[in-house]
């Protein structure tokens, strides 16, 4: 009898300690205010897997790849990979950015962790003239 009251016990407190997380987890991503970023649209398929990017790349396979589904994610110059997803509201600065695969762009939106991942909830871009080299 004393170990099923444990066991409940227990089952009770992880409850607890779970509902407390995913509070806390509702009251940071509401907290999150929105910012600004500059990069490179790429295509994450051919990033990750071989290092794929730059305009040639976009012109000829990242926008395919991203029309058909592939996700997308921005480089910065200090080299970080976020990636980009949709926001429910208007997801028409997201649709933009598919076709600047390749190309430098300013996105702006709230940034969010969730395991191991940081993304950016686009709610808004534009292209960015490249720089002159």
């Amino acid at each position: 009898m004393m170990k099923r009251w444990m066991m409940v016990a227990l089952l009770a407190a992880a409850l607890v300690w779970l509902a407390q997380a995913v509070a806390a987890d509702e009251k940071e991503a509401k907290a999150a205010k929105p910012q600004s970023w500059t990069g490179e649209v790429l295509d994450m398929s051919c990033y990750t897997a071989h290092g794929a990017m730059g305009t040639k790349h976009g012109a000829e396979c990242g926008t395919k790849c991203v029309a058909n589904g592939t996700p997308m994610g921005l480089l910065t110059s200090k080299g970080k990979v976020m990636l980009l997803v949709l926001d429910h509201d208007n997801a028409d600065p997201y649709n933009a950015c598919k076709g600047w695969v390749g190309s430098q762009v300013k996105v702006t939106g709230t940034m969010a962790s969730r395991g191991g991942i940081t993304a950016i909830d686009v709610t808004g871009a534009e292209a960015v003239a490249a720089a002159a080299k």
